[in-house]
């Protein structure tokens, strides 16, 4: 079972977020168990002074190292791997988020105002992480995140285990539009493919419309995607006609414009495809 400790001086914030949803039930389940932990603890003046003025001047109080340290003391062990959630980390991605499942303990340093004293990065944290180029207050909603993500491919969390197999970013395309009852709706309809019964094509449908959906959403993605899926093309010994790029142009062409309009696509062109 994988434990995540976090330190951080609102350990309110996470202790509320964590029980509901899909979470909840995970800790319910002890699929994984999730604490917070103030450094105030550790305080030892009247006020419970966890932060100070940074040397050399400058914006904001840092939180200070020595009760950051007293509290990673408190729940570090051998295996623990040590997080800091910082704007100048490495992005979180979905790659990231399935490694960090794989681990036995994780702690979750989060820091407020002008952040931590570095001496406590140098000597403690294994990796920075961040969930995106901007700034927040504090580093709980992004522990959060990071939570949720991780939570998501510890097996028991969710009611499928593939489930977060086929969500956005899994296989390097985002997830293909979903619909539910009734078929028609807001003079809509939904493509005649995802009632036909027969799961191996509408697997395949739903691949190739991820992959134009990445495409027009997130072009970046789809590059790097259509490289991997023309390196497996070129391993071929016995060659398809089309080459990926080609086949996915003509199953897009092939689509009717009922189809392109329920399904997002309609701003989709074929110069698109000339990537």
């Amino acid at each position: 079972m994988l434990r995540i400790d976090v330190i951080t001086l609102f350990p309110e914030m996470i202790e509320g977020a964590v029980t509901h949803g899909v979470l909840g039930q995970a800790l319910k389940k002890d699929h994984l168990a999730i604490s917070a932990h103030t450094p105030r603890e550790f305080a030892n003046d009247r006020h419970r002074t966890v932060d100070d003025r940074p040397f050399g001047g400058g914006d904001g109080m840092i939180m200070l190292a020595e009760t950051l340290e007293k509290t990673l003391h408190k729940v570090q062990h051998k295996n623990s791997k040590i997080i800091y959630m910082s704007p100048q980390g490495k992005t979180l991605t979905d790659d990231l988020a399935r490694t960090f499942s794989n681990e036995e303990h994780l702690v979750l340093i989060c820091g407020r105002y002008g952040g931590i004293d570095q001496r406590i990065i140098n000597s403690y944290v294994d990796e920075e992480v961040s969930i995106g180029d901007y700034v927040l207050s504090g580093g709980e909603l992004g522990a959060l995140v990071l939570i949720d993500a991780v939570a998501r491919f510890i097996p028991g969390v969710l009611g499928h285990d593939e489930s977060a197999h086929k969500d956005s970013f899994s296989a390097g395309l985002l997830e293909h539009p979903n619909f539910t009852r009734p078929r028609v709706y807001l003079e809509q309809e939904v493509p005649d493919v995802l009632l036909s019964g027969n799961h191996k094509v509408i697997e395949e449908w739903k691949s190739k419309v991820s992959a134009l959906v990445t495409l027009q959403k997130r072009p970046d993605l789809f590059l790097e995607y259509i490289h991997q899926e023309n390196l497996k093309y070129q391993a071929l010994k016995k060659k398809k006609k089309k080459t990926p790029l080609v086949e996915l142009k003509s199953f897009f062409m092939s689509l009717s414009d009922k189809d392109k309009q329920v399904l997002g696509l309609q701003d989709l062109t074929e110069e698109d495809f000339n990537v």
